[in-house]
């Protein structure tokens, strides 16, 4: 299940690592957003492995798009919630995403093929 939600971030915390039971290295990060809506909510967001990357160049304040996945797990007849982000988009000061492809002109569209080459379809 993939979602997404808008927001300023609010804190990136500190990176976290270490070694599992199997003896394979791990790690992972969390930051926090708070959402754009008339009752703002924070949200904190993990990455794992390589996905750590996705926060840097991110400071306090900025608008972002984050998109990402909600996994369940039961341990000891309780319930753990993980929110783990999976993509992160800057969002532009007009509040839009990345920059829409430039403009469709009238130079964009090939010229007419001539009467000379219409003979030479196979068809």
């Amino acid at each position: 299940m993939a979602l997404s939600v808008k927001g300023k971030v609010d804190q990136i915390l500190k990176p976290e690592s270490g070694v599992s039971r199997a003896g394979k290295e791990w790690s992972k990060q969390e930051f926090v957003i708070e959402t754009d809506e008339q009752y703002p909510r924070k949200v904190c967001f993990t990455l794992f492995g390589d996905k750590v990357d996705l926060v840097k160049g991110l400071s306090a304040g900025e608008e972002v798009d984050v998109s990402f996945n909600l996994e369940s797990r039961e341990y000891n007849g309780r319930w753990f919630h993980n929110i783990n982000a999976w993509k992160i988009d800057k969002v532009s000061a007009d509040g839009n995403l990345p920059e829409p492809p430039p403009e469709f002109g009238m130079d964009d569209i090939p010229p007419e093929p001539s009467e000379d080459s219409a003979g030479d379809l196979p068809f």
